[in-house]
This record gives structure tokens, sequence and C-alpha cells, in this order.
């Protein structure tokens, strides 16, 4: 299986008025595909930050190569 990192961004206003994208989390996943690590990072997401739907806290998630074997 491949690792994969997801981080998981949302667009904020700060006070200058100017939007910025923020990491809400980022976490280390091992899965068969991106597909398939996307999905297990939205699982452990909710349950890390307990909330039932990951979009509460965040507006989308990147999924990623590791660049380095943990």
């Amino acid at each position: 299986m491949a690792r994969y990192i997801a981080r998981f961004m949302k667009d904020v206003l700060g006070e200058n008025g100017h939007e910025a994208e923020v990491c809400q989390r980022s976490i280390e996943i091992e899965a068969p595909s991106r597909v398939h690590a996307a999905e297990l990072a939205k699982m452990k997401f909710c349950e890390t930050e307990n909330v039932r739907d990951w979009l509460l806290h965040a507006d989308r998630v990147h999924v990623a190569d590791a660049e380095f074997p943990s």
C-alpha cells in the first residue's frame, strides 16, 4: 500500500479583508489509492474533530503522495 498525506483546507477571511487558505489538519494515511486515502482521511478527520461531517471544519481535502516513508 502507498502512503499519502491528506490536508484539510479552509478559506478564511483575514482582518485585512483578504482571503487566505488555512490547513485545518494534516493526516498521514496508508491506502491502495488516492481516492481510498481521501475517504479514510475524511473518516479519521471526523473522528479526531468529533464532528459528523468534515465539511463543518474544512472546505476541501488535498491528497498527495507522502514524500518520505514513515
